[in-house]
């Protein structure tokens, strides 16, 4: 039996933004329905689009439970500095384009009974060609990896021991902490039921820019951890290609992971993000 909302322990739900205002006040709403204690922290990448404007609005509105700040640089650094700012036993991640389903928290909690890291179900809206493909999984010691940070959980203990995201990351920031997590001895524990909407690109270019950033990451992943292609699942990868724009991601995420690989850093990443 899980712990009562009266004794449930805080949890601080942290999502960095940037300019996604069309979609804050869905998150917010979404976000004030869950299970109590909890509070959430936003960090807008001074965005120009309203987003803080919005956000501020819920903060002088809900004061106990909403904090906003603004801190530029890469989604790390910004879900580094709502970590810092959160006062949660638990840290819930989110993105600004999703919404939550109002047994979000309550999942993520029962979740955390089993494991210092939680994964829930991702679910996405929008386009239905582009929400119909599957993610592409990799698995360490088993558990998959993969699984995205608009719908993740963390103890702060685990967290703050792993140093936080690294900020050096374009994408695939969440990936490289699941994997240190795991290598920490870690399992990722999903649950399904702990549901969030994740908005897809709403067009064809955007979803070919976020998959080559994608790519891009995936290297950057490399450099860090060593090959990883021994845990994809080549077989499955290739067989569930079915259809054009299935086809279209691939080459898009490959460019990118062959741009990285022409561009280099300034240096090679290093497993403990120094």
């Amino acid at each position: 039996m899980g712990s009562s909302p009266a004794s449930a322990p805080l949890v601080s739900v942290v999502t960095t933004v940037k300019n996604e205002g069309p979609h804050l006040r869905r998150l917010f709403e979404s976000l004030l329905a869950q299970e109590p204690p909890c509070e959430v922290v936003l960090v807008d990448a001074l965005s120009h689009d309203g987003s803080f404007a919005i956000a501020e609005e819920f903060a002088r509105r809900y004061p106990d439970r909403i904090r906003a700040v603004q801190r530029y640089g890469s989604r790390g650094i910004g879900r580094n500095t709502g970590a810092a700012m959160a006062r949660g036993e638990f840290l819930a991640f989110i993105d600004g384009d999703c919404v939550a389903d109002s047994q979000w928290l309550a999942g993520l909690r029962r979740g955390f009974e089993r494991s210092d890291v939680v994964a829930g179900r991702t679910v996405a809206i929008g386009k239905s060609q582009y929400a119909a493909l599957d993610r592409v999984e990799l698995f360490r010691s088993g558990s998959d990896v993969t699984h995205p940070s608009c719908n993740l959980g963390y103890r702060r203990t685990l967290f703050e021991r792993l140093g936080g995201f690294d900020p050096r990351f374009i994408t695939a920031e969440d990936i490289d902490l699941n994997l240190r997590a795991v290598a920490a001895g870690a399992a990722i524990a999903e649950v399904p039921e702990a549901i969030v909407y994740h908005a897809m690109r709403p067009n064809f270019v955007r979803f070919l820019v976020q998959a080559f950033w994608n790519g891009y990451g995936r290297k950057q992943l490399t450099e860090k951890h060593g090959s990883l292609w021994g845990n994809y699942r080549v077989r499955r990868l290739v067989a569930t290609q079915r259809s054009v724009i299935a086809w279209a991601r691939l080459v898009a995420a490959l460019g990118g992971y062959l741009t990285r690989v022409a561009v280099g850093g300034d240096r090679r990443l290093t497993p403990n993000g120094t």
